[in-house]
């Protein structure tokens, strides 16, 4: 290939890039008249997380002439949760974070995220926080917006018929087949529902307003503690944001029980070995930091997605310089 075949312009625009840098001003002064703390912490980590359905990034270097495996961060929760346990109090970060071959339309390998968490305050109270930024960054578009709260038991029952949280294997089984996705997943129950979920579900959220999408089966509680609904099921105590079909942020009703994370970790792991992944080290300073956490509620968004939404864009790399293959 020839210099001259080479791109070496950004994807996106000038007026994206002055876009982001505007929405970066935003979301600090946003924190800062709320007292939240921006803080900073390594990108790269000597453990990473378990997730069967995330691959982390793998790096090698040097620490005291020793060759070690680390792997950059899928997300600042661990590190950030062990400020929050050595008593620092509200905090945000925006930084860049790292899921390995993520590549597409709504997809890159590399992208920032701004995580914050805040002790003592309810999912509830943290979706008033999460309207209040969405009010300043997606003014210009909007104007006011007013998210609606939908459980994904009914979100799925209303699309599908379906109730996500009941349904046996079979029955999820006769439902890809009766909508034409004729996949064979095996015995992988969470697998069916992710798969009508994102092809019947997550399609057509967030449309007429924002959604805060809340109770999720309890199998998907990952970092987050478990509750019981109105109907007396198990959930999941986390909620996502939705505007357009597009998942812009996901938060937990963090959990703090060391013993129950570390049965998730290992259990996260068994499933790994089982499906020929790659075995994660855990976290040992986040599992002897939770003891000394607060109650506390946290949220992921992802600020790459929220500038699609505000210039209305519908591929990513259209509001970031230089994805993954030209980097």
């Amino acid at each position: 290939m020839s210099q001259l075949d080479i791109q070496y312009q950004p994807t996106c625009d000038i007026s994206a890039i002055r876009g982001r840098a505007k929405m970066y001003a935003q979301i600090r002064q946003f924190f800062a008249e709320r007292d939240v703390l921006e803080v900073e912490t390594p990108i790269l980590s000597q453990a990473g997380v378990t997730d069967v359905h995330l691959a982390s990034v793998q790096a090698q270097r040097h620490i005291q002439g020793k060759k070690q495996t680390h792997y950059l961060q899928t997300s600042p929760e661990f590190a950030m949760k062990r400020l929050l346990a050595s008593g620092v109090g509200s905090i945000y970060q925006i930084c860049k974070v790292f899921r390995d071959d993520e590549h597409g339309r709504k997809h890159n390998s590399e992208f920032t995220m701004l995580e914050w968490y805040r002790p003592n305050m309810s999912l509830k109270e943290l979706m008033f926080e999460v309207t209040d930024l969405l009010n300043v960054t997606l003014k210009q578009r909007f104007g006011e917006v007013r998210p609606t709260i939908l459980s994904y038991k009914h979100a799925f029952m209303d699309r599908l018929d379906l109730n996500p949280l009941q349904a046996s294997l079979k029955e999820l089984k006769d439902c890809c087949n009766r909508v034409g996705l004729n996949l064979d997943l095996g015995d992988d129950r969470l697998g069916y529902i992710d798969l009508l979920f994102s092809h019947f579900v997550e399609p057509s959220l967030g449309f007429d307003t924002p959604v805060f999408l809340t109770d999720f089966p309890p199998e998907l509680a990952s970092l987050a503690k478990t509750k019981v609904d109105e109907d007396g099921e198990l959930v999941a105590a986390r909620f996502e944001l939705y505007i357009e079909g597009l998942e812009l942020a996901n938060a937990y009703d963090e959990l703090i029980d060391a013993d129950v994370l570390r049965s998730r970790f290992e259990a996260d792991n068994a499933e790994r070995e089982k499906l020929g992944l790659h075995v994660m080290p855990i976290d040992e300073y986040l599992l002897a930091a939770l003891p000394n956490m607060s109650e506390c509620s946290g949220i992921a968004l992802g600020v790459d997605r929220l500038l699609m939404v505000a210039t209305e864009q519908m591929k990513l790399e259209k509001v970031i310089t230089f994805p993954a293959d030209i980097s």
